[in-house]
């Protein structure tokens, strides 16, 4: 990633290996977490990849046995290897997940609050 690219970069991106399934109306995709941030998700493309990028997704992200985070996404970028979801909607409880996931993987207890007023400006 070039300088540029990581300076725009305001979210901490955190590797995860976790459940993870994205959904798109009918269709289910069990798919592998690249890595995972307040403002999104990086997956490994599918394989057959047949979604629709001009509707929204749901990603389902299995955290522990009782901790799931639900966002709806949409496709930020199509690499073929991998893509990039941006979160557009996150309920309250899947909000407070991410967030002590997060805080647990910092390692620095201010970033939090740099990331949720990045968040909050978006």
């Amino acid at each position: 990633m070039t300088e540029q690219a990581q300076e725009r970069r305001r979210f901490q991106r955190f590797p995860f290996d976790a459940g993870t399934e994205l959904s798109q109306g009918d269709q289910d995709w069990t798919v592998k977490l690249v890595d995972l941030s307040l403002k999104g998700v990086l997956i490994e493309r599918p394989k057959p990849w047949d979604g629709d990028e001009s509707k929204p997704f749901t990603i389902h992200i299995h955290l522990s046995t009782s901790d799931d985070v639900v966002m709806e996404v949409k496709l930020a970028h199509d690499d073929h290897e991998q893509l990039g979801f941006e979160c557009k909607h996150i309920g309250l409880d899947s909000i407070a997940h991410l967030k002590r996931f997060v805080e647990l993987n910092s390692g620095d207890p201010d970033e939090m609050s740099r990331e949720l007023s990045a968040l909050v400006q978006d």
